[in-house]
C-alpha cells in the first residue's frame, strides 16, 4: 500500500483534464457530482458533523477500516487505479500547466494511435467488470455477485453514477459509436481467451476477476456485460445521449473536430484517470458511512 487513505483523498486534484472531462458530463447526470476532495472535508460533507473531535474519531475509524486487509477496500482501490494506469499516462506532464484553459488536441494526434475496436471492447467490458468487483469488495460480498451489483446500480448516485456515465460516454459512445453495447457484446462473445490474454487492461486486473482462468474470466466478463446492458441502454436512451452530444460538451474545453472521434477516445484514455478519481471518492464515502455507523 503506497499512501494512507486520508492522504490519497487529500491529494485528489481540484482541476486538470480529468476534472474538466467529468464536468463536461454534467449534462448527462445533472447535479450528481461535485468534486469532493480532502479527507476531513469529505467527512463533514458526508456526515454533516461539525465537532472536530468527532470528525477526528470518524476519520481514525475510517483509516482503521481501510487498513484492515481482511476488508476489500484496498483491493477496490487497487482495481480502480490499475484499470486506469493500463490506459497509459501521456497526459499528466503535458497538461499540468493547462488547468482551466482550452486544450488544443491537434498537436497530440501524431502521438496517439486509436485503439482497434477489439481492444476498445475489452477496455469497456473489463472496466465494467472492475466496477462490479470493486463494488463487491467495498460491500464485503462475493466478487461474482452480478445480481447484487445490478440491484445497486439502479440506486447509483453521486460520484458512482458519474463514473458509470464516464464509462458509457468515454469508453462506449465516443470510441465505439451509438451502437457500442451490441458492438461490445458481439466482440466479447466472439473473442478467444488467447485474444483476451493479449490485452494489457485485462492483464492488469485479471488476478481479481472471477472465473478461475482466462476462459472462465472471459465468460464472466460476457455475463456481466450482458446483465448490465439493459441499464446502459436505458441510461443512454433516457438521457438521449449520442457521441455528438458528448463531444459538443467536451468541446467546451478540448478543441477537436467531430471527425476525429477515434483519436478523442485515445486522448481521453491517455489523459484522464476518472476511474481512480471517482473511485477514491466512492471509497472515502463508504468508509466514512461505515465508520459513523460503527462509532
Amino acid at each position: 500500500m503506497s499512501k494512507p487513505i486520508f492522504e490519497i483523498v487529500d491529494q485528489l486534484p481540484t482541476g486538470g483534464i480529468t476534472i474538466m472531462a467529468l464536468r463536461a458530463l454534467d449534462f448527462a447526470v445533472p447535479g450528481q457530482w461535485n468534486n469532493l476532495v480532502g479527507f476531513k472535508n469529505t467527512i463533514r460533507t458526508v456526515t454533516g458533523e461539525t465537532d472536530e473531535a468527532m470528525i477526528q474519531q470518524i476519520g481514525d475509524r475510517a483509516v482503521f477500516l481501510f487498513n484492515d486487509k481482511s476488508q476489500g477496500y484496498q483491493r477496490a482501490l487497487w482495481l480502480y487505479e490499475t484499470v486506469d494506469t493500463a490506459d497509459a499516462a501521456l497526459g499528466a506532464a503535458a497538461f499540468a500547466n493547462k488547468v482551466g484553459e482550452k486544450i488544443p488536441l491537434f498537436g497530440f494526434l501524431d502521438k496517439l494511435t486509436p485503439k482497434p475496436e477489439q481492444a476498445q471492447t475489452i477496455d469497456l467490458t473489463v472496466k465494467l467488470v472492475v466496477e462490479l468487483v470493486a463494488f463487491c469488495q467495498i460491500n464485503g460480498i462475493p466478487g461474482d455477485s452480478i445480481g447484487d451489483f445490478l440491484a445497486a446500480l439502479g440506486d447509483y448516485g453521486g460520484e458512482s453514477l458519474m463514473r458509470m456515465a464516464a464509462l458509457v460516454c468515454f469508453d462506449g459512445l465516443i470510441p465505439l459509436g451509438p451502437d457500442f453495447i451490441n458492438k461490445a457484446l458481439n466482440g466479447i462473445s466472439s473473442m478467444t481467451p488467447k485474444e483476451l490474454e493479449q490485452n494489457s487492461t485485462f492483464n492488469g486486473v485479471k488476478s481479481l476477476i472471477p472465473g478461475g482462468n482466462s476462459a472462465g474470466q472471459l465468460s464472466f466478463i460476457n455475463q456481466s456485460f450482458d446483465a448490465t446492458k439493459g441499464w446502459m441502454s436505458d441510461f443512454v436512451s433516457y438521457r438521449n445521449l449520442t457521441p455528438e452530444k458528448v463531444v459538443s460538451n467536451l468541446q467546451n474545453f478540448v478543441e477537436i473536430s467531430k471527425d476525429k472521434l477515434d483519436y478523442l477516445g485515445a486522448f481521453l484514455d491517455m489523459s484522464t484517470n476518472y476511474y481512480t478519481h471517482t473511485g477514491v471518492q466512492t471509497l472515502a464515502r463508504r468508509l466514512i458511512e461505515r465508520a459513523v455507523a460503527e462509532i
